[in-house]
């Protein structure tokens, strides 16, 4: 019997996907800088609003602020009421929950976790984007007490059934990618002279998907993916 499927807000991702994510797993997206990864995150969180689900958005590279005003001009409604916006920035003095304030829990993937399972007790979110995991990374003074933090982690949000979306701008992700049930890669190549923009799956657990790189474009609307075409690489 097919799992159940979830939107992605991409149509040609959920495509790639043979219908979308599997609910209650969380997921990787990874990329250099200006790849796309944010935008990618911020289709997933309205995808959700869309449809009737509350959404918890943890920033903790781009401050709010910068947030809200260039995915705005892409037409994504970040004021909507189930859509639930953290500034977990290190810039920020203090984080900001709406208009409540939150002692740091920046600091690592432990303190994350109890953070967020305390926003669950007041509102139950059925997606979490973090965004991105490599700032929580850089503060793990050891990598064994890191793999096991990631996935204490990745075990809580599957008991709570949330869907979590993670993105990174680490190149080397080998204990996410083995931890978590799918991949998705951005990349951008140089073809001809002119800047190309390639992603593909690498991994996706319980389910077939498109393993082909497919071409894909940041628009004023966010992003397209033509998944009925293939990256030719020189």
């Amino acid at each position: 019997m097919e799992s159940a499927r979830i939107s992605t807000g991409i149509p040609g991702l959920d495509a790639m996907l043979n219908g979308g994510l599997i609910p209650g797993r969380t997921y990787l997206v990874k990329g250099a800088p200006g790849t796309g990864k944010t935008t990618l995150a911020m289709h997933f969180a309205m995808a959700g609003i869309a449809n009737g689900e509350n959404v918890l958005y943890v920033t903790l590279e781009e401050p709010a602020d910068n947030l809200r005003a260039d995915m705005t001009k892409m037409g994504f409604n970040l004021r909507d009421p189930r859509f639930t916006l953290i500034d977990a920035t290190p810039a920020a003095e203090r984080y900001v929950l709406v208009d409540d304030f939150f002692e740091s829990f920046a600091k690592n993937i432990e303190r994350m976790t109890e953070a967020i399972k305390q926003q669950l007790r007041t509102r139950h979110y059925t997606r979490i984007i973090l965004d991105p995991i490599t700032m929580l990374k850089l503060t793990a003074t050891k990598e064994i007490e890191y793999r096991r933090a990631f996935l204490a982690f990745i075990k809580t949000m599957m008991r709570m059934k949330t869907t979590v979306l993670l993105t990174s701008e680490l190149q080397r992700t080998d204990i996410e990618e083995y931890l978590v049930s799918g991949v998705i890669e951005l990349e951008a190549f140089e073809i001809d002279g002119r800047l190309s923009r390639g992603i593909k799956i690498t991994k996706f657990r319980g389910s077939g998907f498109d393993g082909t790189i497919r071409p894909y474009e940041i628009t004023d609307r966010g992003i397209v993916i033509y998944n009925d075409r293939v990256v030719s690489l020189p």
